[in-house]
């Protein structure tokens, strides 16, 4: 039978001093970002290609990751198995690519078997290494030195200090790269289009607002009981009224309607113009869906208008169609 093993309060000590040696590591980073640093970032933005990362074992993990963050962040990149490499898959790289080798060791020897081939086909190299004079750094075009004083795991066996660092530095090229071509919001965007970001930055009014037949509309002349029951049949909550040119006048909502029954007015006889409320907040079609939220948010209402630039309603909205897009 196996004997039980729980865990000790030394392992929260232990916890802790994993935290502080890796954060640690990452900060003793932003002293070695210097002329190196520039030079691989140089070499990427003239990059007519992709850009390859490469990896063994855990470093291969971190690899990954790293081309994962390029490529969403506006520099196509993929990961290249270094074992693979040397069997077919150096087909994939041309003269026109950057190749990102990642050993902390410098020594990898899958890394180093298709490094001749890598130079030779004119690609450009750059190395990740905790080694500076390493056969890997000393073959590259650049080299970032992603050294740590010491591994987090107490046998000092495990990368995990030094795992790290690399992906911070990965990271940190990722970033500067971004900022460098001017990557903005709605790049990314359009990389996460699944996302809640994505969502946000290319829905837009005119995607999810009620249109046509579907907008709940009076004419000025109308009466108060011939609105109530407009609101009744679209479901919005609320009616634009609208003058002879279609323009939108004024607007009536449920918090409207339990405001007039508080008067007892004849719903019969009274006009919806002498009751609405005039003036509403109104969005334009082209508008983000984001911006309707911001405006719904901010005046504390739950239904906005969609005019045209001429002040003509084209659409209506309220909150549950921001819900339903997921814009919020």
């Amino acid at each position: 039978m196996n004997k039980a093993i729980f865990a000790t309060p030394r392992a929260l000590d232990l916890a802790r001093e994993v935290l502080k040696i890796e954060a640690a590591a990452v900060l003793a980073l932003t002293q070695r970002i210097n002329g190196n640093f520039l030079q691989a970032l140089n070499i990427i933005l003239a990059c007519e290609g992709r850009v390859i990362v490469s990896g063994m074992g855990k470093s291969g993990h971190i690899a990954r990751k790293i081309a994962a963050t390029l490529s969403s962040t506006g520099t196509p990149a993929y990961f290249v198995h270094p074992a693979e490499a040397s069997h077919g898959d150096l087909g994939m790289i041309t003269a026109k690519d950057v190749f990102i080798a990642l050993s902390y060791s410098g020594e990898s020897q899958e890394l180093l078997t298709i490094v001749p081939v890598i130079k030779r086909q004119g690609a450009r190299l750059i190395s990740l290494t905790g080694n500076p004079r390493s056969s890997l750094a000393e073959a590259s075009d650049a080299h970032l030195d992603a050294a740590v004083g010491k591994e987090a795991c107490p046998l000092g066996l495990a990368p995990t200090a030094s795992t790290t660092a690399a992906l911070a530095l990965g990271d940190a090229l990722a970033v500067a790269l971004l900022d460098a071509k001017g990557f903005g919001e709605e790049d990314f965007a359009r990389s996460h289009p699944g996302g809640s970001l994505g969502r946000r930055l290319l829905t837009h009014v005119r995607d999810i607002m009620h249109s046509g037949k579907g907008i709940p509309t009076v004419h000025q002349n109308a009466t108060l009981a011939e609105a109530v029951l407009e609101i009744s049949r679209k479901g919005l909550g609320m009616t634009a009224i609208v003058g002879d040119a279609q323009q939108v006048l004024g607007i009536y909502t449920d918090g409207d309607l339990r405001r007039t029954m508080e008067k007892h007015i004849d719903f019969t006889t009274t006009t919806i113009s002498s009751v609405m409320s005039r003036n509403p907040r109104s969005i334009l079609p082209d508008a983000l869906a984001a911006e309707a939220v911001q405006v719904m948010e901010q005046h504390n209402i739950s239904q906005l208008l969609v005019v045209d630039s001429n002040n003509k309603l084209v659409g209506a909205l309220n909150m549950h169609d921001l819900l339903r897009a997921k814009v919020i």
